[in-house]
């Protein structure tokens, strides 16, 4: 998709207006129709649209700092079109998560949640976010709550569908190993409890 430099939409913002005014103030308004078409149009795209698609290319390179900085020339998120605000609030939440940063990523996630989302498979994504930093918290039974959300969702990117698929071996393999503790009485749980670490460890990651 076509994409103009967001510092070069600053400038032709600039030149748009102040362009605007001298031709008005000197020559008339009809010469200076299309630098004011040019600031406005230039205006209301940075205004709907931010710098969404220039940051998401920055996290999927992993270039968090990039893509945050990026992400802060957005003014004004809140009159972002509203799939645009979704995906805002999405990368907030894997830059948060990245750092490891989990109550700031999960608090960012659950405003995207509450935005339209283009499809299912962003929704999943989300909530398979917010599925991992809860397991990451110790919270498996709201970490389970948001796997089986995502999981009546319909699903077709692969990526997504793997996480899906793995989580669900990582559950399967939590309850076992639950179950073969609580059979060993106290002794078993308590051998649990020690080996909390190396499970957590197992659970998986979202990028």
């Amino acid at each position: 998709m076509f994409t103009i430099n967001i510092y070069l939409k600053f400038l032709l913002i600039a030149v748009g207006f102040v362009g605007g005014a001298i031709l008005t103030t000197t020559l008339g308004f009809w010469y200076a129709l299309p630098f004011w078409l040019l600031g406005f149009v230039m205006l209301a795209s940075y205004i709907f649209l931010g710098t969404i698609q220039t940051a998401a290319i920055m996290v999927q390179e992993s270039d968090l700092d990039g893509a945050e900085a990026r992400l802060n020339l957005t003014k004004f998120p809140n009159l972002l079109y509203i799939t645009n605000r979704a995906f805002y609030y999405i990368m907030k939440g894997s830059i948060a998560a990245g750092r490891n940063d989990h109550n700031t990523a999960e608090e960012h996630f659950n405003t995207a949640l509450g935005l339209k989302l283009p499809s299912d498979n962003e929704k999943a994504m989300v909530l398979m976010q917010l599925a991992n930093i809860k397991g990451s918290k110790g919270n498996m039974t709201a970490a389970t709550n948001y796997f089986r959300e995502a999981q009546k969702l319909d699903v077709t990117q692969a990526e997504i569908k793997g996480q899906l698929d793995y989580f669900e071996k990582v559950l399967k393999n939590n309850k076992a190993q639950m179950k073969t503790a609580r059979s060993m009485g106290k002794d078993g749980m308590r051998m649990m409890r020690q080996g909390g670490g190396k499970s957590k460890r197992r659970r998986p990651r979202m990028r």
